[in-house]
């Protein structure tokens, strides 16, 4: 019995350790410049990244093999799917001015371990602290809204800068507050990013225009004030 426990505990490790294959994957793409193909990739390293949490808690993992942390390999994870295939798609993307675009991706990868790296990166009631490091987030709407070179590079120091900055940024599945809608936001903001995907990054603005006002009420929740 206790080897069972250990063999689908170890299997849940396995499991989040497939986000960094797929990461790897989403790398190999974006070399090709098959950019929508990489952002799939990375959506399912998003899904990853929400199931295994779920399941090491439900299987008591880190009683069962203490030996390896899931801690510190979700936070290897997350780095290379949130940060740093990201940042390469966005030194590669064309849409920066071309003197920046490296400094850009080198911006992103330094804030980017910095935050992981901070032990404060979550409030008490579950918010996070700073801009969260989601740079495959970022990207997504970089290559989806197609703004200008300096207004693209204005958005990656603003997001950079903000990753230090003490303000709240929504969790949408653990803040209580509104989580009903945060919820339902995110669905359907994961159907029309897949619709998105599907149209190869061109949706039209009947997919874009909802993608957009979701990811402005995400950025701002944390700004609204709070009932005490």
């Amino acid at each position: 019995m206790a080897s069972f426990a250990s063999a689908r505990a170890f299997a849940v490790h396995v499991f989040t350790a497939t986000g960094a294959a797929i990461a790897f994957l989403a790398l190999i793409l974006a070399t090709g410049e098959h950019w929508a193909a990489m952002f799939f990739c990375l959506g399912c390293a998003l899904i990853v990244d929400g199931v295994d949490g779920p399941l090491a808690r439900a299987f008591n993992v880190a009683q069962v093999l203490p030996r390896w942390s899931g801690e510190t390999l979700d936070i290897v994870v997350d780095f290379v799917t949130y940060v740093f295939v990201p940042a390469y798609a966005i030194a590669a993307s064309g849409m920066l001015p071309r003197a920046l675009a490296i400094p850009a991706g080198v911006i992103v990868v330094i804030s980017g371990a910095l935050y992981f790296a901070d032990r404060n990166m979550k409030t008490a009631d579950n918010y996070f602290r700073g801009f969260p490091g989601v740079w495959n987030l970022a990207a997504f709407y970089l290559y989806v809204l197609e703004p200008s070179e300096w207004i693209a590079a204005a958005m990656i120091a603003v997001l950079a800068a903000l990753t230090f900055a003490p303000i709240k940024f929504l969790h949408p599945l653990r803040v209580k507050r509104l989580r009903a809608l945060n919820v339902g936001l995110l669905l359907a903001w994961a159907v029309l990013a897949l619709v998105t995907v599907i149209d190869n990054l061109q949706p039209g603005p009947y997919v874009t225009w909802p993608l957009a006002l979701i990811a402005v009420y995400f950025f701002v929740a944390g700004l609204l004030p709070r009932p005490t």
